[in-house]
């Protein structure tokens, strides 16, 4: 690392990024708000102090040299590292101005954000939140190797060593084709009556399929080959014949709206998993972590949908279905 004196500004290598970005002098004085002349001052300069000419040009063009162009892709890196040591600066003042990145799993993202998203942009206005969907073992490697901030996932899923705060339990509901003798019934059900049915779970990877199995490790029901990648999906093949499934009740407003689907809650004590927002311990962004998860907790309570039953139309329509 050079101790002494650089040849150049942060401000000069913007101006030459902003040329090579704009092909004009006059356009990249513009997008940096200073006069043409004060800008190629600068760029004059800049050459000076390297020794190297970074832009030919005459009345019709102007273009980057080949050694330009190389200097000038440094010179973005150089302003992107820039740019992260004043947003570090601003989080160490203020943890909600900037951006975090977020992870998110897929069971929980198209359902969850539509309700949290808008909550956290209101409260926190100068905050920017950078989602990230994937699965949990991918969001817990990229958690620990700090490329993430933090993550929403199940806390039945293995997290490793993680600091979290709850956001809600969300229930777990059967759901069946019309005409499903399962669907049919009004009473909550009981593990037992899920003996010998068809089975459709989500594909490996996925903590959802791992809870499901659990839940029905004792009760013979037949897991089909046909794994789905997506609650859509899955919700898809059940609403085409191909069995029953567990969904979490979070999906299911949207998923009975999209296909025909006879919802039954489950019989008490009901499968279900946590929601919870994850952070690696001794993280310096875990109290204001902790405010972004009691503002996802107050959003997803607040909009948390009634117990789910069959719409009584699907209900008459799965009874005719049956016959």
């Amino acid at each position: 690392m050079s101790l002494g004196p650089y040849v150049f500004t942060l401000r000069q290598l913007q101006y030459a990024v902003a040329v090579a970005d704009a092909l004009s002098f006059s356009k990249a004085a513009e997008r940096c708000h200073v006069s043409q002349p004060s800008l190629s001052a600068q760029l004059a300069q800049l050459e000076q102090g390297l020794g190297v000419r970074l832009f030919e040009r005459d009345r019709r063009r102007v273009l980057a040299t080949a050694a330009g162009r190389e200097l000038i892709e440094r010179a973005r890196l150089i302003l992107r590292d820039a740019d992260d040591l004043v947003g570090l600066a601003r989080r160490a003042s203020d943890p909600l101005a900037g951006a975090l990145r977020i992870g998110v799993i897929p069971t929980i993202s198209p359902y969850l954000l539509p309700r949290v998203a808008p909550a956290l942009r209101a409260a926190y206005p100068q905050l920017s939140v950078i989602w990230i969907e994937d699965k949990t073992e991918a969001l817990r490697r990229a958690l620990e190797a700090g490329a993430l901030d933090a993550a929403i996932v199940a806390l039945e899923a293995e997290l490793g060593d993680v600091d979290l705060e709850r956001i809600g339990a969300d229930l777990f509901v059967l759901a069946t084709p019309l005409g499903h003798p399962l669907g049919l019934r009004s009473a909550p059900v009981r593990a037992a009556e899920l003996s010998d049915v068809d089975l459709l779970l989500l594909d490996e990877g996925h903590c959802l399929r791992e809870q499901a199995l659990t839940f029905c490790a004792h009760t013979r029901a037949h897991e089909l080959e046909f794994r789905a990648t997506s609650l859509s999906t899955l919700a898809q093949m059940v609403a085409g014949g191909g069995g029953v499934t567990l969904l979490p009740e979070l999906a299911v407003a949207t998923e009975a709206k999209r296909a025909d689907l006879l919802i039954r809650r489950f019989a008490a004590p009901a499968p279900q998993r946590t929601l919870a927002l994850i952070w690696r311990r001794r993280s310096p962004l875990a109290p204001a972590l902790r405010q972004l998860a009691s503002r996802a907790r107050a959003a997803y309570a607040a909009t948390a949908t009634p117990q789910p039953r069959t719409d009584p139309k699907k209900q008459k329509r799965g009874q005719r279905a049956a016959r």
